[in-house]
């Protein structure tokens, strides 16, 4: 794999280090996660044009309530647009809070108001548990819109890998609950397949990125004693792509992901989605966030940036 990697990526990529996950690490490896992005927030200086709070919401019935962040210009002059957003992570790791900086530079880019769900994480919480998570954050967002802020016909759904295959499932179960309207939903790179019969699910076996094994132990914990999976489980399943919103996605040719986001992509716009996708040659799963300052990084960033902005300002 390393020598089809980017150029520009490519001595960078050699300090990588390889990195297992085991039921047993898990524990210890969400603890590390959650350091190194509290670091990275420390480091940066504070965005006072923007507003960060956190608030329960109702969870599903029978469930817990919800944790969400939210994020909001200090200053509205207008009704704004909203964008749920959902994090990545394997569905076995991560959290909203790994995401202020990020979400809060969105904010004064997009001029938009965002709710972040920090959604029930797996083995704990296998599906349909972060799932239902999602469709109670957005369920709240789209009812206090207003009091928000938001038009509620302009919410558009976002999430990276794991958040990505939340993304695309959130828009089928609202879809099909005839619930919270999406005006766009934008699954990046997403874990959308959890059978690993595709020819880059098995191809990616470099232990320093998201591979066939990482991918198959994520699926495992996220499915838990689940018999017969269902689409809102792994989207790639789904038979009818018609009627979602319309899509904007991107993988690296190196992702695991590559061959179920392409098919996705392919059934899609034969469902009569508009869709958008984008291919990055020599680059894996997650490599903007890896190495930010790299060209094709910056390339990425701004094309999924400015199609979602297109979106909700149109």
């Amino acid at each position: 794999m390393e020598n089809k990697i980017n150029p520009e990526m490519k001595e960078m990529f050699s300090f990588i280090p390889e990195v297992i996950y085991t039921q047993e690490n898990l524990g210890a490896k969400r603890n590390e996660m959650n350091e190194m992005f509290a670091g990275i927030a420390a480091s940066l200086p504070v965005n006072d044009a923007v507003l960060t709070s956190e608030k329960h919401v109702p969870g599903a019935e029978g469930n817990p309530a919800v944790r969400i962040k939210m994020y909001e210009p200090r200053v509205k002059n207008e009704t704004l647009p909203g964008v749920l957003y959902i994090h990545g992570g394997g569905f076995i790791l991560g959290s909203a809070d790994m995401m202020d900086p990020a979400l809060q530079q969105l904010v004064s880019e997009l001029n938009c108001v965002i709710v972040s769900v920090d959604y029930r994480l797996a083995p704990e919480h296998p599906f349909p548990a972060p799932l239902e998570d999602c469709y109670a954050a957005l369920k709240w967002f789209s009812e206090n819109a207003e009091e928000l802020g938001v038009d509620s016909s302009r919410i558009a759904v976002v999430g990276p890998s794991a958040g990505g295959g939340l993304t695309a499932a959130l828009s089928l179960l609202a879809r099909d609950r005839k619930g919270p309207s999406i005006v766009f939903q934008m699954p990046l790179y997403p874990m959308i397949d959890d059978r690993n019969i595709t020819k880059s699910s098995n191809e990616i076996t470099d232990r320093r990125v998201w591979n066939n094994e990482k991918n198959q132990f994520g699926w495992k914990m996220y499915l838990g004693e689940i018999g017969e999976v269902s689409q809102y489980a792994a989207p790639a399943r789904a038979t009818d792509l018609s009627g979602l919103p319309p899509t904007y996605t991107c993988v690296g040719d190196l992702d695991p992901f590559r061959d179920e986001t392409i098919d996705y992509v392919l059934r899609l716009t034969q469902a009569g989605v508009p869709t958008e996708f984008h291919l990055y040659p020599g680059c894996f799963h997650g490599f903007e966030e890896y190495f930010p300052a790299a060209e094709i990084s910056q390339r990425i960033v701004q094309g999924y940036n400015t199609a979602l902005k297109r979106a909700l300002h149109k």
